[in-house]
């Protein structure tokens, strides 16, 4: 089962997930990420497996910032590789997304998409999030609660999605269904 975590604060914000994503190691996973904002900075960190091998990459590369979004991931949509692992960023990398749920009506947005020129990066359902609210940017909401407010009105299923973007690099916004 997958299970999402956002921060914001004054804390160590890849400690602060990686903590929070280690209470929710009993839900089984196979692969965890963080996305953390740093002024205008967008850092994306994926694994597969365990979450010591994110801890790991962290430890190698460590990622600043005083906001961010968590993810461990049970694969639903796609094969469990480091491409699939959340979080998920739009084309130009302005944004992130994670996602819990299923996203009944990926297919069809993902198609739309792809018509208008989004480049996916992954086999999942939860990447055609990011890819939609970059789309609404793109077309005139001019805050991130905008964007998304629009796209959850496109999405069908049961979710619950966290995202950070560039331009708002202290908002971290969180919706559910």
């Amino acid at each position: 089962m997958c299970g999402i975590v956002g921060y914001t604060g004054t804390k160590n914000v890849s400690k602060v997930l990686l903590d929070s994503l280690s209470r929710l190691e009993y839900r089984g996973y196979d692969s965890a990420g963080l996305a953390t904002l740093n002024g205008s900075d967008l850092y994306l960190t994926r694994e597969t497996g365990a979450l010591k091998n994110l801890e790991q990459t962290v430890i190698d590369f460590p990622i600043k910032g005083n906001i961010g979004i968590g993810h461990t991931r049970w694969a639903t949509h796609g094969e469990p590789t480091r491409y699939n692992a959340h979080p998920h960023a739009d084309c130009d990398d302005n944004l992130a997304v994670v996602h819990n749920g299923i996203i009944e009506n990926f297919l069809e947005l993902k198609e739309k998409l792809i018509k208008y020129g989004h480049k996916f990066r992954s086999d999942t359902d939860s990447e055609v999030i990011a890819h939609l609210i970059e789309d609404y940017l793109k077309k005139g909401a001019s805050t991130l609660e905008q964007a998304i407010h629009c796209t959850l009105m496109d999405l069908k299923g049961t979710y619950a999605i966290a995202a950070i973007w560039r331009k708002e690099p202290d908002k971290l916004v969180a919706a559910r269904n």
